[in-house]
């Protein structure tokens, strides 16, 4: 193969790794990729030091992968033993070595980033869980990757961290896409916050959602917007805050979320999801004549 291809040896052998492993070869895939990794020609160029940290990267999710299963043995044995322990922690340290340089090269490394913390959380190394998921996120010499926000968000939830902190972690993704499920825990959050303005915030971050016809029949996002829109009623200037919010959609919410096809699909598909809509239209709509039609519902009132 070196001879054949020698330009191409290094993607050769990272495509030859990836058949043993969809024939559950594991250990010959790693040792292809071990043997490919130590291997030089001539004078090394950029493409082939990327090509190298590539394979060593590869190597080492190989790494992780047996680790998982060393680590799922063990953890359904009724015998444990010292020896059993120390190569599963061999496994994580040669992991280790290449995940954590994996941070010095800017990129998507998604699979990489979540295998080398979910050692590091079993170990209990939560400080430099932390760091790793952090530098990933907030790193600017990385592409803007929504996947690093909602890793780092996960690991906070997981470790009971303050509120603040979460909404930090969701506060970027939000930029990044708004449409993301997780907007309506980040709504969630800002609407039981006592922060002034963030109540506004979650009111804003729950029309974008609703700007997007995927959440357009959510029954939990409504939801959510009727209870913000609620708490927003004890304030002097809330009629003030919801129509600055809806000035620009005004023209084209309508069309998206109350016609009269909305209200007949509503009707007969989801009763309960009609009368949120329809206790809402006045509010958000106050100067239209809309045709959405809700049963025993009186349109702007609160049932």
């Amino acid at each position: 193969m070196k001879h054949s291809g020698v330009k191409h040896y290094l993607m050769i052998s990272l495509e030859h790794s990836f058949h043993l492993l969809l024939h559950s070869h594991i250990e010959d895939a790693k040792r292809q990729l071990s043997a490919a990794e130590s291997w030089r020609y001539g004078k090394e160029s950029a493409a082939q030091y990327q090509k190298t940290k590539l394979i060593q990267a590869y190597r080492s999710l190989l790494d992780y992968i047996i680790w998982c299963d060393k680590k799922s043995t063990h953890s359904n044995s009724d015998y444990h033993n010292s020896g059993d322990n120390q190569e599963m922690h061999n496994y994580f340290r040669q992991a280790s070595v290449n995940l954590r340089e994996i941070l010095k090269n800017p990129g998507v490394w998604d699979p990489f980033i979540v295998s080398y913390v979910e050692m590091l959380e079993f170990y209990e190394d939560h400080t430099e869980a932390l760091k790793v998921l952090n530098d990933y996120a907030y790193d600017n010499s990385f592409p803007p990757n929504p996947n690093a926000h909602v890793y780092l968000y996960q690991y906070l939830k997981r470790h009971d961290t303050s509120e603040r902190k979460l909404m930090k972690a969701l506060k970027m993704l939000h930029v990044l896409v708004p449409s993301h499920e997780l907007m309506l825990e980040y709504s969630s959050l800002l609407l039981q916050s006592e922060r002034k303005g963030d109540l506004q915030k979650a009111l804003g971050v729950v029309l974008e959602m609703l700007d997007f016809a995927c959440w357009r029949s959510n029954l939990d996002v409504w939801m959510c917007l009727k209870a913000i829109i609620q708490k927003l009623q004890l304030q002097e200037n809330w009629k003030e805050v919801i129509l600055r919010e809806m000035a620009g959609r005004k023209d084209w919410w309508p069309a998206l979320h109350f016609t009269s096809f909305h209200g007949s699909k509503d009707s007969e598909g989801n009763p309960e999801l009609m009368k949120v809509k329809a206790s809402l239209t006045k509010i958000l709509c106050p100067d239209l004549n809309l045709k959405y039609i809700a049963a025993g519902v009186t349109s702007g009132e609160w049932t």
